[in-house]
């Protein structure tokens, strides 16, 4: 019998948001069984903060879930070290030069600490890496060929040694965000300034003033690229023309991705068939905001939260809904997750003397399997997924206090619980045979609490104690029941 391919899976098709036709439609692969998937990564100038996670997290979700259901995927996400002017504009410092200034550092310096600290960050949270990760510095020379493609083709032009991108000249400038050109303010959102033939018109390359320290040579003089050509150019180099799905936060709708269909569609190439877009989030009911005091680096978050917690808020949120961080919903957060990761714990120590036989549980497992399913592929619904996980989790529990569960049920919902909870959603980790930890935890508990109860069988009530103080000290709480002792993490 033929393996199902994602396209003849009997699962259900993949529908997806995608911002351009603003409705849902059926994601269909350009190339069968493959994906190409572009992100619009971080500006490294300075630690990651609770908005970054939002939108890695989602993007990283919706990566893993392709890859479930069986497309080889290439995921390619930029990291901006040149070019990303304060305020967005075309004017003013560059960004990660005045971090620069500020610390004292070589502007590479700069990057490459806060992409380090970026990655870092990241892989607590649980964010694969990206198939390819390329930075606008080492493609300066793709940038200013896409920059010279628009020159030749008259949607470009030179003024004062920088390059502009002529807007007036590309009608469907404005088709993502449905802004028409002419309804746009002039000098709201693009600085106004006079080489410009239209204030609206936006930098491809920038001409270096002589304090500027990052600057290569071009055509046009000594300068450097604008922040948008780059990931025109590398989506471009690494996916090639009509990749499927590109990504980025709701906030870069405009200008950003606007201006990167403007500059390769009129330079020739086409451009991403679907794009999706984040919402952003919320802390205490206002938007995050350095302004209003409630900007919280990820860093400082992880001091007193669990990673694998703050990712568990992050996907009972929709991508494309706004998401709310507060303490009470770290509190809601914790506690759920805990009672997730409770049950697969359980399982875990059940498992080796599970009796093989047939058991009921088995069927609901295969239906909170199939809820999950549907769940993710009606655009990857992520809360629906979560619910789905703690229905299972239900049925487990009910399951496990009735008595002895069977072998193949319990491995059922060991696997629903490590392939979609955790490859999909990212929130367990599994491991190869022989290396899984959770299994190597329960065993070594398993020796502890015979020594314990040794200890009691001893009247060894102090060392009983003791030892059950120092399980307490590293967060393992051990409950006697009338079935025995049983421990379990606190956090």
């Amino acid at each position: 019998m033929t393996a199902p391919t994602p396209e003849t899976s009997p699962l259900p098709p993949i529908v997806l948001h995608d911002s351009m036709q603003r409705r849902k439609v059926e994601f269909v692969a350009g190339t069968p069984g493959k994906v190409g998937m572009y992100l619009c990564g971080p500006t490294v100038y300075s630690d990651a903060h609770l908005g970054h996670a939002k939108k890695e997290v989602a993007f990283d979700v919706i990566r893993r879930y392709l890859t479930h259901r069986g497309y080889a995927v290439r995921y390619v996400s930029n990291i901006t070290d040149v070019g990303h002017l304060q305020g967005d504009a075309d004017e003013g410092e560059d960004k990660i030069a005045r971090r620069a200034a500020l610390e004292q550092l070589e502007p590479m310096e700069v990057a490459e600490k806060y992409y380090w600290s970026f990655m870092d960050d990241m892989a607590r949270l649980g964010v694969l890496r990206p198939s390819i990760q390329p930075r606008a510095t080492g493609h300066i020379t793709e940038q200013i060929e896409l920059i010279e493609e628009l020159i030749r083709k008259g949607h470009a032009y030179e003024a004062g040694g920088s390059v502009y991108f002529d807007v007036r000249s590309w009608p469907g400038y404005g088709k993502l965000s449905g802004r028409k050109l002419d309804d746009q303010e002039e000098g709201t959102r693009e600085a106004v300034r006079g080489e410009k033939r239209d204030p609206r018109d936006f930098a491809l390359w920038k001409k270096a003033e002589p304090a500027h320290i990052m600057r290569w040579n071009s055509p046009w003089g000594v300068g450097f690229p604008g922040w948008h050509i780059e990931c025109s150019a590398m989506s471009l180099k690494y996916l090639g023309e009509d990749f499927d799905i590109h990504g980025g936060g709701l906030d870069l709708e405009f200008p950003h991705h606007e201006a990167e269909i403007a500059q390769a569609e009129a330079a020739g190439h086409a451009f991403a068939r679907y794009w999706m877009h984040n919402n952003m989030l919320t802390i205490g009911g206002e938007k995050m905001s350095k302004s209003k005091g409630n900007f919280t680096t990820l860093k400082d978050l992880f001091e007193r939260v669990d990673p694998q917690v703050v990712r568990f808020l992050l996907v009972g949120s929709h991508y494309r809904s706004i998401t709310e961080f507060s303490e009470e919903a770290f509190t809601a957060a914790h506690s759920g997750y805990r009672r997730l990761h409770d049950a697969l714990s359980e399982i875990e120590r059940r498992l080796p003397n599970a009796p093989q036989r047939p058991d009921p549980l088995a069927e609901k497992v295969a239906g909170h399997v199939l809820a999950f399913e549907e769940a993710m592929s009606d655009d990857f619904n992520t809360p629906r997924a979560v619910a789905a996980l703690f229905n299972l989790t239900t049925d487990v529990n009910a399951a496990l206090a009735s008595g002895e569960v069977g072998r193949g049920a319990l491995e059922a919902a060991r696997a629903a619980y490590l392939e979609l909870g955790g490859e999909v959603l990212g929130l367990f980790r599994s491991a190869a045979p022989g290396q899984d930890d959770t299994a190597l935890v329960s065993t070594l508990m398993d020796v502890v609490l015979e020594a314990r109860q040794h200890y009691r069988l001893s009247k060894q009530y102090a060392q009983s104690d003791a030892l059950r103080s120092k399980l307490s000290q590293v967060g393992v709480t051990v409950e006697d029941t009338k079935d025995g002792a049983r421990w379990k993490r606190e956090s």
